[in-house]
């Protein structure tokens, strides 16, 4: 009995300190799950593991099974698709809706007259696409109209193609002009060129592998819903009228239309005139007669549209954060194609859906990002990155205080190479994030190791450009952003041959690509919503704009302009941001979790996340008030070879070196130096 009862003591005592163990793992291990953040081994390797080539194509097929234009019937499907899919991961998903001006085509035709009194018809719908459903192609919110005139060769609209043009003798009043896209212009802007030297219409084509492709695209100038500039136009909002000069002001003078390049092969080799210059002659791809015009040959160009009202739909999830919730990192995708859209934007649709599903997986696994990561969906890119600048207009505050990053993607796979933009504080970053993804193109190289073999080196591009939707986030609400493309230019280009099958047999026939470009862009967010202290590093900015004013000098050298005061601004963000980085450094180190270090640490993600904000200029640039950045935005004049400081690029395109337009540039020096000043004041403790 006694042996029994000794028995049955070590048998309590045991069992008892057995439980302890086990109580004392599994809280040691659900603390481990509670507190240890993407950026420990266990749920960034998590992240990456997960990624399936297959699960991304799947999701292409899916959205490319339809061309699906902005305000249509397909279009809400594929919205409804993206809200289904986030809901079916249990995230948290709503829907903003928007009431816009979009614009169709109803009617188009253009007829060439020969000599010999016979006449041709050109098509202008792609061989193959006429039931499908696909728009035909035309140039959205172009005015409808008629003209008749001989065609005239323009290359690529610039002021120096019409200085070549005039020095040939050609005069272009009153013709049709025939452009090839490109040289840097955008559509609205080579549109406008031959409006004001008195073209009647204008003939847009591009040169490319497909001969038959016709690039659609927009005419309108400026960003979001021209009835509601400046604010978001929200159903039974404010709309301005249709006649409002604000609104007039936003669309060309002129008709215009995008032609195939076998089409405009047709019109080039019937032109007669002076000779070519040898500099278009060489660089051109499609067959000419090596002739300018006018004519002889006559075209009658018509063009009938429509401009209405259509509800657009952006679709959201939410993963809310778990200490920091009020801190937001969005990433963001357009979803509106002007025809099938698998490379644009659907590669990038792809990418954001599987991302979700990614990020669920984590959470299943026990994590909760500190800070709220928001997916963006957006409708009506194409028509001018509608959905996304209606969206920030109508939540500017909340995003100008609460957004830490925003991160785009658009076309996720043009072909190969790693091509990404940012602002530079995420240089850094970025250049770490790549180690960590496999080379879609190389046995057992890192995406780092063949992108700085490719480029001999780091080479980050910047987001000047009006091209997507990081724009209204960069440009208008200061927001840092990044823009994420996996090859250069595509041959399919708002073609109806921007299709599924073009993906898997040219594109990225394995989706390896499409791996890469979530990697990354999934791995950027993970850093940015868990790192205690916001990975930003301003040195690689102040760096920057040292380049750029050593470029401005050179360039204004000789004028009696003074670019002091952005040097000085830029020597107080650089020894600003050395401060803050030291100061991150020490941060970083400190493991005490006391209310007062964690009241220091948000200070200090405060002043790194606001330091953006400082670049922008209440007033905006001159002519374009709603760009507000001073450092990146869009130029005026679009021939400028300055792709920063686009105050100063207009003011010394308009100037011809006398004392008033000198004073014009210093005027925009001071104004980008205050912005710096600005940049370094908000990084400084």
């Amino acid at each position: 009995m006694l042996h029994l009862c000794s028995n049955l003591h070590f048998s309590i005592k045991t069992w008892s300190f057995l439980s302890m163990l086990f109580i004392l793992a599994f809280f040691t291990t659900l603390n481990y799950y509670q507190h240890s953040r993407p950026t420990s081994l266990f749920y960034f390797n998590s992240f990456i593991t997960s990624a399936t080539n297959y699960t991304l194509a799947t999701y292409l097929r899916h959205l490319t099974l339809h061309p699906h234009l902005a305000g249509t019937a397909p279009s809400l499907h594929t919205a409804l698709y993206v809200k289904s899919h986030f809901q079916s991961l249990n995230l948290q998903t709503h829907v903003a809706n928007y009431s816009v001006l979009l614009s169709y085509p109803l009617f188009s035709s253009v007829i060439i007259h020969f000599p010999n009194g016979s006449v041709l018809s050109l098509g202008l719908v792609e061989p193959g696409f006429s039931s499908s459903g696909v728009v035909k192609p035309y140039h959205a919110y172009s005015p409808s109209g008629s003209a008749y005139g001989e065609p005239c060769f323009l290359n690529y609209g610039r002021e120096k193609d019409y200085i070549a043009l005039g020095a040939s003798g050609v005069k272009v009043k009153g013709c049709v002009g025939i452009v090839r896209r490109g040289g840097g212009l955008s559509r609205n802007e080579m549109v406008e060129k031959a409006a004001a030297r008195g073209v009647k219409a204008v003939l847009m084509f591009t040169e490319g592998e497909f001969e038959n492709g016709v690039e659609r695209g927009t005419v309108m100038n400026g960003l979001g819903d021209p009835l509601s500039p400046g604010w978001g136009g929200v159903e039974n909002g404010e709309k301005l009228r249709m006649d409002d000069p604000l609104v007039m002001q936003r669309f060309p003078s002129i008709h215009s239309l995008p032609i195939s390049m076998k089409s405009a092969e047709i019109i080039l080799k019937s032109l007669e005139g002076p000779e070519m210059p040898y500099e278009w002659r060489k660089s051109m791809r499609c067959s000419t007669s090596g002739r300018l015009g006018p004519g002889p040959i006559m075209i009658n160009f018509t063009y009938q549209g429509e401009k209405k009202m259509a509800t657009v739909h952006n679709v959201f999830a939410v993963i809310r954060g778990s200490q920091e919730p009020d801190r937001f990192v969005l990433l963001g995708n357009h979803r509106d194609a002007w025809t099938y859209g698998a490379v644009d934007p659907n590669s990038g649709t792809a990418a954001l859906l599987d991302i979700a599903r990614r990020y669920a997986l984590l959470m299943r696994l026990g994590w909760n990002p500190r800070r709220t990561i928001i997916l963006c969906s957006w409708d009506a890119e194409e028509f001018g990155m509608i959905g996304s600048t209606e969206w920030v207009e109508q939540n500017l505050i909340n995003l100008g205080s609460k957004s830490v990053a925003y991160l785009n993607v658009d076309c996720a796979v043009q072909g190969p190479g790693f091509f990404p933009s940012t602002t530079p504080q995420f240089d850094n970053l970025l250049t770490e994030i790549t180690k960590k993804i496999n080379d879609p193109d190389s046995e057992g190289k890192t995406l780092y190791e063949r992108w700085t073999a490719a480029d001999r080196g780091i080479k980050i591009q910047r987001l000047s450009g009006v091209d997507s939707d990081f724009a209204p986030f960069l440009h208008h609400a200061g927001v840092p952003s990044v823009d994420l493309y996996y090859g250069r230019d595509f041959p399919v280009y708002h073609t109806a041959f921007d299709s599924y099958n073009w993906m898997v047999n040219f594109g990225d026939p394995f989706f390896q690509r499409h791996v890469a470009v979530t990697g990354v862009w999934g791995l950027l967010a993970l850093r940015l919503a868990d790192d205690p202290i916001l990975p930003f590093n301003y040195l690689p900015y102040a760096a920057e704009l040292q380049d750029y004013t050593r470029i401005l000098s050179k360039l204004l050298e000789g004028r009696n302009i003074s670019l002091h005061p952005i040097t000085a601004a830029t020597q107080e963000l650089a020894a600003t941001a050395k401060e803050t980085l030291d100061e991150a450094k020490k941060l970083k180190v400190d493991k005490v979790t006391d209310e007062r270090t964690a009241l220091k640490r948000r200070i200090l993600n405060d002043r790194l996340m606001f330091a953006e904000r400082g670049f922008l200029d209440a007033e905006g640039l001159q002519g374009r008030p709603w760009f507000k950045h001073m450092v990146y935005g869009p130029r005026n004049d679009g021939e400028s070879e300055l792709y920063f400081f686009p105050g100063i690029a207009n003011a010394i395109s308009k100037s011809s070196g006398g004392e008033e337009q000198n004073a014009a540039i210093q005027h925009e020096i001071w104004r980008g130096a205050r912005a710096i000043q600005r940049a370094a004041h908000a990084l400084k403790d």
